[in-house]
């Protein structure tokens, strides 16, 4: 499925076309998984609530007739990097925007944090091509205030725009689009228009379960949990999945189950029915819970687990 605002498909015979890689960077929770989204026109990052939702690189491919961004969602950036995943997800987003044909730091509109400034400092002295996008903007009552909110902290000229959106409701989106692509090299499509990510399904798969486990579990264990897909059999009624929630701690373990198994089954329905609606057809999933003591903090987990990168 391709971008909502599509409207055409002889994009790759325009000899103007442009495309490129955008980075996506900013603190935890100002909405960066939400505008991806919304870009792209199908769920490609998961969305909670939750500070450290995204831990992985995630590239959605926004593909719109005159250029296709490659939107890079990268993890929050995060000031305290106490464990090793948090150093993980810093090094990923950071590597994200050396890789980047341009940057885009996204904020909350009328909210300036410690944590901003941090990603501020870090989107600035790369020397890519930055634009600030103000997200949330729907929920400001009196747009008055943004003028002085951007005045105050995006007047620097390196800044190449500053461009107030809403990924709820998707104000300012298509300007936003047009800028972005004008800053992007020429160049044919780097992913077919189809494509809305550089992810396998199986990766997908395992986001939309976690993302279900996230919002229903509390205080400190989603942090705690990541999820794999183990088994993927392709059959005649439709696709058997099994997906492995690992955690840290044996205690963990009977509270992602629930009394009764009665959290796992929640969430699995939840998951399968988001499943079925990415791969447009019947899924049989199964899932259990496995213990990997501390594997948050642990470097040769990490990587067995699929969050190191290349």
């Amino acid at each position: 499925m391709t971008s909502e605002f599509d409207d055409t498909a002889e994009w790759a015979e325009n000899s103007d076309y442009r495309a490129g890689l955008v980075a996506i960077a900013g603190r935890p929770n100002v909405g960066k998984s939400s505008l991806v989204n919304r870009l792209v026109g199908q769920k490609v990052s998961i969305v909670t609530h939750k500070a450290q939702t995204t831990r992985h690189r995630i590239a959605g491919v926004a593909s719109f007739p005159q250029g296709q961004l490659v939107l890079l969602d990268t993890p929050g950036i995060h000031r305290q990097a106490s464990k090793a995943l948090n150093r993980q997800m810093n090094r990923t987003a950071e590597k994200s925007l050396s890789d980047a044909d341009a940057v885009v730091m996204v904020v909350e509109a009328g909210r300036w944090t410690d944590e901003d400034a941090d990603v501020y400092k870090r989107v600035l002295a790369d020397g890519r091509q930055v634009f600030a996008v103000i997200n949330k903007i729907d929920r400001v009552k009196e747009k008055e205030i943004l003028l002085p909110f951007i005045q105050e902290h995006f007047s620097d000229e390196r800044f190449k725009a500053v461009l107030p959106v809403s990924a709820k409701t998707g104000a300012g989106l298509e300007e936003m689009i047009n800028t972005l692509v004008e800053a992007l090299p020429k160049s044919p499509p780097l992913y077919p228009v189809d494509q809305i990510s550089d992810r396998p399904v199986r990766f997908l798969c395992a986001e939309l379960i976690r993302e279900e486990l996230m919002q229903r579990l509390h205080e400190e264990l989603p942090y705690g949990l990541t999820v794999t897909v183990e088994q993927w059999e392709q059959k005649e009624q439709g696709v058997e999945i099994r997906a492995g929630v690992w955690v840290n701690r044996d205690s963990h373990k009977g509270m992602v189950i629930g009394k009764g198994g009665k959290v796992l089954k929640q969430v699995g329905s939840a998951a399968r029915h988001q499943i079925e609606e990415l791969l447009q057809q019947r899924v049989m999933l199964h899932t259990w819970v496995r213990v990997r003591t501390d594997w948050s903090d642990d470097d040769k987990a990490l990587s067995q687990l699929g969050f190191v990168e290349e």
